[in-house]
C-alpha cells in the first residue's frame, strides 16, 4: 500500500475492487510508461538524478513494456491502477532507484498525462476514419452529380435537387465536426507533467523538458486547474456528439428513402439482414444501429457534464471514472468508422423510382414562382398566382407539367411559352446555379472545395503525428 505510512489498516477487500481502475487504465499502460520515461529523463536532466539511475530506471521501464506487450505481466488489483502497477514492477527490477521514480510527481498529473497521450493517437486515429468517410462522400457526390431526385423539407417533396448536392449536404456537415475534432486534438496537446498533486513542486523540474520528449505543443498555466479541469474530455465528447447526430441523420435519411414507401436507395445485401419470420423483408440494421449510437454519444457526454458539475478545486475522485465516458465513445467512434464508409459506397441510387414521385409535377411550383418573378411581379402575388393554379391541378387531377399554355394564360396572364421548356424536374435542378445551390456545376464546386480544405486537415494531422514519440 502507497500510502502504509499514514495508514494502521490495509485497504478492505471490497473498497479495492470497487476503487480500483485497471479496467479503465490498463489500455494505456504504454502511453503510461512513456510519460514516465520522460519524466526519469528530465529528472536526471535537472540532476535529481544521476546518469546512471535514470539510465537504469529508463531501461527497466523499457523492459515492462516488453512484458505489457507479450502479456506476462498481469495486473494486479490490489495495487489500484496502472500507475502503481507499473511503479511496483519497476521497483522489483531494480530496487530502491526504482522507488525515486515518482519524486517530483502526483497521480494526477501523472494520470492527466497518460491519458493525454493516449487520446492525441487515438483522435489522429479517428481523423483518419473522418477523412476516409468524407472521401467517399465526395466520390459519391462526383458519380450523382447529374442524378436528379426529390429535396425534402418536412418529409414532403419540395423541389428537384442533385443527389450530388444530398452526399454534399452531409460531407459539409462532417467536415464541420472534422474541425471540432482538430479543436479538441489542441485542447488535449497540453503537457500536465510537473504540475504535482495541485501546487506544483519545491524541486527544480523542468516541465519544458518533460513537454519537448512527448511532443507536447504547450505545458498546462495553471497547475491547480491543470489537475481539476476536463475540459479536453469534454470537447472530445462534444466532438463525438455532434458526429453522432450527423451519422444519426444520414442514416435516418437513408432508412427513409430505403423503404418501400419511397423505395429509390438502394442498399447492398451484405449491410443488411432477414426477417426470422417475413421471407421476403430486407432490414437496414446496421442505418438502425448506427442511428442508435447517437443516444450513446449523447449519454457520454451528459454523463461527464453531470459529473464535473458541482465538484470543487482541485482533484476529486470523482474524475476516476471520466475515463469510462470517454473511452466508451472512442469504441463507439472505431466502431462506427468500420462500417459506415464501406456501406456508403455501396449505395445505390434508382433515379427512375426517385422520379416517379414528380408525375404531378407539384414540385415545380417555385420554379414558376420564381419564373413570374422575373417578369416583373412581386413575389408575394406570384406565390399567390402559383398557388391558385397548384389548386386547380388537384381539383381537375392534371399534373402541372401537361397543363397547355391556354390553361397556364387562363390563371395566370403574364405566362409566356418560354415557361413550357422549363418546366422539368432536371432542368429546375440544372438552372438552381446559385453558389452552393444543387446543379452540378455547383457540386462539383463544393467538391473542390472540401477536397481542399480535407488536403489541409491531413496535412495538420502528418504534422501533429510526426511530433508524437514512439515507443507506445
Amino acid at each position: 500500500m502507497m500510502w502504509k505510512g499514514r495508514f494502521s489498516q490495509d485497504t478492505d477487500e471490497a473498497v479495492q475492487k470497487f476503487t480500483q481502475s485497471l479496467d479503465l487504465d490498463w489500455m494505456m499502460a504504454l502511453a503510461d510508461i512513456r510519460g514516465s520515461i520522460a519524466h526519469v529523463r528530465m529528472l536526471g536532466s535537472v540532476g535529481l538524478l544521476s546518469g546512471d539511475e535514470a539510465a537504469l530506471i529508463e531501461k527497466n521501464l523499457g523492459l515492462i513494456a516488453d512484458e505489457i506487450r507479450s502479456g506476462d505481466l498481469v495486473p494486479k488489483v490490489s495495487l489500484e491502477d496502472v500507475h502503481m502497477n507499473v511503479e511496483s514492477r519497476l521497483i522489483e527490477l531494480c530496487g530502491a532507484t526504482g522507488a525515486k521514480l515518482h519524486m517530483g510527481r502526483s497521480r494526477n498529473d501523472q494520470a492527466n498525462t497518460t491519458v493525454r497521450l493516449y487520446l492525441r493517437k487515438e483522435l489522429l486515429d479517428i481523423w483518419e476514419g473522418l477523412k476516409n468517410l468524407i472521401s467517399i462522400m465526395l466520390k459519391k457526390a462526383d458519380e450523382q452529380a447529374g442524378t436528379v431526385v426529390p429535396g425534402y423539407t418536412h418529409l414532403q417533396q419540395a423541389q428537384p435537387i442533385s443527389m450530388g448536392q444530398f452526399w454534399m449536404a452531409h460531407a459539409h456537415a462532417f467536415m464541420r465536426d472534422a474541425k471540432r475534432l482538430f479543436d479538441a486534438y489542441d485542447s488535449v496537446d497540453e503537457s500536465p507533467l510537473g504540475c504535482g498533486a495541485l501546487a506544483g513542486s519545491t524541486l527544480p523540474l523542468d516541465r519544458e523538458f518533460t513537454c519537448r520528449d512527448l511532443g507536447f505543443s504547450s505545458v498546462s498555466g495553471n497547475s491547480m486547474d491543470t489537475v481539476a479541469h476536463r475540459d479536453h474530455f469534454m470537447d472530445v465528447l462534444y466532438f463525438a456528439a455532434v458526429f453522432g447526430g450527423h451519422v444519426s441523420r444520414l442514416s435516418e435519411d437513408l432508412i427513409i428513402y430505403f423503404s418501400s414507401e419511397f423505395g429509390w436507395v438502394k442498399l447492398p445485401d451484405s449491410f443488411c439482414t432477414g426477417s426470422s419470420i417475413m421471407p421476403q423483408k430486407k432490414n437496414p440494421d446496421v442505418l438502425e444501429i448506427l442511428r442508435g449510437k447517437a443516444g450513446q454519444l449523447n449519454g457520454a457526454l451528459m454523463d461527464l457534464l453531470t459529473m464535473t458539475k458541482g465538484i470543487p478545486l482541485t482533484y476529486n475522485r470523482d474524475l476516476q471514472d471520466d475515463k469510462r465516458s470517454l473511452l466508451r465513445t472512442l469504441e463507439c467512434l472505431h466502431g462506427i468508422f468500420s462500417v459506415l464508409p464501406a456501406l456508403i459506397s455501396e449505395v445505390e441510387i434508382d433515379e427512375a423510382a426517385a422520379n416517379s414521385g414528380f408525375r404531378d409535377g407539384l414540385i415545380l411550383a417555385t420554379d414558376v414562382a420564381e419564373y413570374l418573378v422575373l417578369q416583373g411581379i412581386p413575389f408575394r402575388n406570384a406565390h399567390e398566382k402559383v398557388g391558385r393554379i397548384v389548386r386547380y391541378c388537384l381539383e381537375s387531377k392534371k399534373p402541372l407539367t401537361s397543363l397547355t399554355l391556354e390553361e397556364w394564360q387562363s390563371h395566370i396572364p403574364e405566362v409566356g411559352e418560354n415557361l413550357l421548356p422549363l418546366l422539368s424536374p432536371r432542368t429546375s435542378m440544372e438552372r438552381r446555379n446559385t453558389l452552393g445551390g444543387t446543379s452540378p456545376e455547383q457540386v462539383k464546386r463544393q467538391i473542390e472545395n472540401i477536397s481542399l480544405k480535407l488536403m489541409l486537415f491531413d496535412r495538420e494531422a502528418s504534422n501533429f503525428r510526426e511530433k508524437i514519440p514512439g515507443g507506445y
